[in-house]
Formats: C-alpha cells, structure tokens, sequence
C-alpha cells in the first residue's frame, strides 16, 4: 500500500485498516477527554475523528490513554528476564521503558547489556536502552566488569540506545574528573541521567552544568523544585524499596508539571501484580487530588518528551497505536492493552509467550573458593561500627553499639539483634572478602546469602553463625546464583537466578511464588514485618553510594566520608 492509499485512509476517502470506535481519548495535548474514533494502518495511528473501517472495535465509551512509560528503571530487579518482566508490566498499561542495564553490567559487562538488547528486541514493549555510566559504581568494590568509553560509543550505534545511564558518580563530575566526562561527552547528543540524591546550591549547578539532564533521587520536595528551576527532569519513583511519589507530589504545582515523569527504579513482580507498575505511580497522584488527565500527562507525554521518543506518549497521527482502555478515570486499571494495534493483555493477563534465548556468556558468573571462607570478625574493642537498618528504606544508620566478644573474637547475642554480614567477591575467584556488622535483621538461628547485591553484585550474606552463612555460600555457588535461606544449619529454600546470578528465565508466577514463600520464612525467623522486604534491604547493604554504612568486598564504606573504616570503634572504647 503507497503514501497515497495511507494518506487516503487518514483523510477518511478509504476505509482505514482498523478503527476503534467511540473512544474517549484522553488527549495529553489539550488537555481534554475527546469522544471520537481512532484509525489505525500498520500499527500507526492515521486519524483521530470519525471513521470507518475494514475492521471495527466497539470500545463502548471506555476510557483511552496512550500506554504508560516507566522514564527509568533496572528490569534486572524483577529478577526477570525483559521478555518474562514484559509479562508482567503490560497487562498494568507499561507500554515502553526506559532501562538501565546497569545491574546485569556490573556482573557480565557488554555481554549482559547485548543480552539485554537481544532477548527484548520482539516483545510486545518498547524497550529503550540507556548505557551504564559506572561500572563499576566505586572504586571501594569489585565488580564482575567495567564498561569503557570506547563500549559506551559502540552500544551508542545501536538504534534503541537513547542515552547514558544515571551518572552516579556525582562528587567526580563536580570535582571535573576528566575520566567521566569522557564518557557524559561521548554521549554529549543524546540523553544523560542523573543520581543526585544530596546535591544542592552550587554544586547541583555544576552538575547540571555537566550535562546532567534528569534526577530520580529526590526525596524531598525542596529538592525537586530546585532541579525544576535549574531545567532538569525530575522522576517521581515509587518502587518497592524507594517512594517518592507521595512526598514529592506535596510541592508539585501547575506549574512544575510539564518538567516531572514517573518511574519505578527497582520492582519486584510481587509488587507489581499486587500493586501496579507505572499506572500505580499515576493512581497515587489522582488520589492526592491531581487532576486525572495531568497524571496521565506525567506517564506518558512528559516522558516522551523528556527522553525525545517522537512515537510514543500521546494519541496522534503518525504515534504508534499503543494505548490503554480502563472504564474508572479515578482508578485506573486496564482491562485492554493494544500495542501497534493489537491487543497483546487482557483484564491484567498478557496475551503473548514468554520467548528468551540465554547465551552462555553470561551463565556461571558465581566463582569462588568455598573452602578458603572464613567469617571470623576479630575484635579489638567492645565497640563496633554496626550497619543499622531503617524502616521501609535502603539508607542505613551508621550506629556505635557494645558487642558481644569472646577471645578477641566477636560472637552472637540472639538477645542484642546484631549479625555477621559478609560480602564476597564471586566474579573472579579471588576470594576476596570482608566482614561486618547489621543490627534490624533479628533472625534467631540461620542465614540469608544472595548474589543480587547492588551495585557490584558480589556474594552477600547475613547470619547467626559461620556455619549458617558457610552452608549459605556452598548453596550459592551450586546453584550459581540466587537468593538461599539457611534455618537451622540446613537449607531451607532457594530461589536460582542462573542468568549473571541476578535473573532468570522461570516463570514469572513461579519466582513471585517462591519469593513470597521465602519472605514469609524469614519472617518467621524473627523479621520485623515492618521493616520493608528483607530481600531488598539485604540488597542494598552493599551500595557505597547511599547513606549511611555500607560494606562491600573491600570492607565497611563510611559513605558520609566516602573512605573504608574499621569494625571497631576506639573512640567509644576510650571515653
């Protein structure tokens, strides 16, 4: 079929190809509801208006809204594969993301980031890609790989590669590290986020000098009012660890509209399924009392713009035909979701298979000596530096608490809620190790071990002996990579993420199955349910990029004055 016959169709001299009849649009332009047909030729939308077609669908004064875009977001967190997290984030009204590779990278490098392409390349989900910008995140860990300059121009060739990822090595971009701005510079065109949770004044005008063009960070509406007036994007988050949107909205006038989007960062499928996806993020903003069509606007039109996608986020001649249909404008939930025009979910179930080619660079990533671990904490004081949890957070309190000891050697107290966490380096078999504290667990008797560890993704373990997180470490490495539960010196479960230690191709019903079994384990050996899911706040024990105490393979990382500290406290010991 020529121009002409498309051209045809749109002006209403032929019949279209397909024609979604009596629609209310939600129009992201005008800011209007429109009661009219959409035309649709090839998966594009040729007219908006009345129309016939060759084939017709009633959709009988149903809602419709252009498909919802996640402005950013680690698909890796899903513990999914992108073909099974398409599964999941569609049937909520996700029709395009914007992802940051940066978890896979950080274990299997240009590798996993090529993984990431190929394996959602044909999904029924625009997927594009933003390349790492820190891999690995510090210099204070070791990470499986290191992306380069030179990889960041290569991946930049490939059609779906929009940008560089969140530039998380901010005080290096302020201080005008020639290193990383090579790699901002090498993408200098395109887009560049950023990770800029504590920068304020005259610093954040520095990194917005950079080139720094988005933030996710904020957490406070101060802060995101401050980027807005220095031109930056600012993504409302609202994943399972980190929420923002509910605070943020707080400061988020008319006028500061066009310049914010919505984003999940890090989401586990539990959460998604019994929550929503990026539709949850748009359904908090209208029950905080958003005008509804605003809230779309920030999901879809505001992202494309931000990201420049000239396809996607609105209901327009020449966008593609993704959009949702929901029947409850101060709910939304959609009952359809058409991508191109064809319905690919239905009343929250995808009407596509789960298809995934898993190449062997980027299996058996878990290597290290098992025998040659040893989880000894000697102490020289009775005071420790303890990583202290916070409640529905991945920051930290930095705590100085009195330990228990025994032959210069630190010992559990079930009474005192103060474990052994252990971080080891699994990527190059070097056994590299250390050693560390955490107070907030309360587990009684047993260990937790998982190889999603951000950002590096080493060997991450809590527990109540050395030989709990030995049998825990031993699970790991036969399983080459997941999540393990160690109750009484004996395997308890386990979930295997053999793809870079971090994802897998089971069944998506089959991984929320076995996490929420798992989790309930752990509660059950003593987890304080409000804490937040202990899988996350595990996780993140190991990121030295936020607050307040961390470890990583190299030891416990003061992040406030960003150096490796001691265990023991002497300054408490001599007062």
């Amino acid at each position: 079929m020529n121009k002409q016959n498309m051209m045809n169709m749109s002006r209403g001299l032929e019949k279209a190809s397909i024609v979604f009849k009596h629609a209310k649009i939600i129009n992201v332009y005008s800011k209007e509801i429109e009661e009219k047909d959409i035309a649709v030729h090839k998966g594009i939308i040729i007219g908006i208006g009345k129309y016939n077609g060759i084939k017709e669908i009633d959709l009988k004064g149903s809602y419709v809204a252009p498909g919802f875009i996640d402005g950013h977001v680690h698909i890796e967190s899903s513990m999914l594969t992108p073909s099974g997290f398409a599964r999941v984030v569609v049937p909520k009204g996700t029709t395009t993301v914007i992802a940051d590779p940066h978890e896979i990278a950080n274990v299997s490098g240009i590798n996993g980031i090529k993984f990431m392409l190929n394996d959602s390349k044909r999904l029924p989900l625009n997927v594009y890609m933003m390349v790492p910008s820190c891999v690995p995140a510090t210099k204070e860990e070791h990470s499986g790989a290191v992306i380069t300059v030179d990889d960041i121009k290569k991946l930049k060739k490939h059609p779906r590669v929009i940008g560089l990822g969140e530039v998380m090595d901010y005080p290096s971009v302020i201080d005008g590290n020639s290193e990383i701005f090579k790699k901002i510079d090498a993408m200098r065109d395109k887009n560049i986020d950023g990770h800029a949770p504590d920068i304020i004044g005259h610093d954040l005008n520095a990194y917005v000098l950079a080139g720094i063009e988005t933030d996710h960070e904020c957490t406070f509406k101060e802060s995101m009012i401050e980027r807005i007036r220095l031109g930056m994007y600012v993504h409302l988050r609202e994943g399972s660890a980190t929420r923002n949107t509910t605070n943020l909205l707080k400061g988020l006038k008319k006028e500061y509209l066009s310049r914010t989007l919505f984003c999940t960062d890090d989401k586990h499928t539990e959460d998604i399924h019994k929550e929503g996806h990026i539709n949850y993020n748009v359904n908090l903003a209208i029950q905080s009392g958003m005008d509804p069509i605003d809230a779309i606007s920030m999901a879809t039109i505001n992202a494309a713009n931000c990201y420049h996608l000239k396809d996607v986020g609105g209901i327009a001649p020449g966008k593609f035909a993704d959009f949702i249909v929901f029947s409850d404008l101060s709910n939304i939930q959609p009952h359809l979701v058409y991508k191109k025009g064809k319905l690919v979910a239905k009343n929250g179930k995808p009407l596509f298979e789960n298809k995934q080619t898993i190449s062997k660079e980027i299996l058996h990533t878990v290597r290290f000596n098992e025998d040659q671990l040893s989880f000894n904490l000697p102490m020289k004081t009775e005071y420790a530096h303890v990583i202290g949890l916070v409640k529905q957070n991945i920051i930290t309190d930095h705590l100085i608490e009195k330990i228990d000891t025994l032959n210069h050697q630190f010992i559990f107290n079930p009474h005192h809620d103060i474990l052994k966490l252990a971080v080891i380096e699994r990527h190059h078999n070097t056994n590299e190790m250390a050693v560390g504290l955490v107070k907030g667990f309360n587990i009684k008797d047993g260990a937790i071990a998982m190889t999603v560890a951000h950002d590096s993704h080493n060997l991450i373990i809590v527990g109540t002996s050395d030989e709990n997180m030995r049998i825990a470490a031993k699970k790991i490495k036969d399983i080459q990579g997941g999540i393990v539960v160690v109750k009484d010196q004996k395997v308890d479960d386990y979930l295997q993420l053999e793809i870079s230690g971090i994802m897998t191709a089971q069944h998506e019903t089959e991984v929320e199955h076995k996490l929420s079994k798992m989790k309930k384990t752990i509660i059950d050996m003593g987890y304080p349910i409000d804490m937040g899911d202990p899988f996350i706040a595990l996780a993140f024990l190991a990121l030295p990029v936020i607050p307040k105490l961390k470890l990583t393979d190299r030891g416990l990382f003061d992040v406030d004055a960003y150096q490796i500290i001691p265990v023991e406290d002497f300054k408490k010991e001599n007062l």
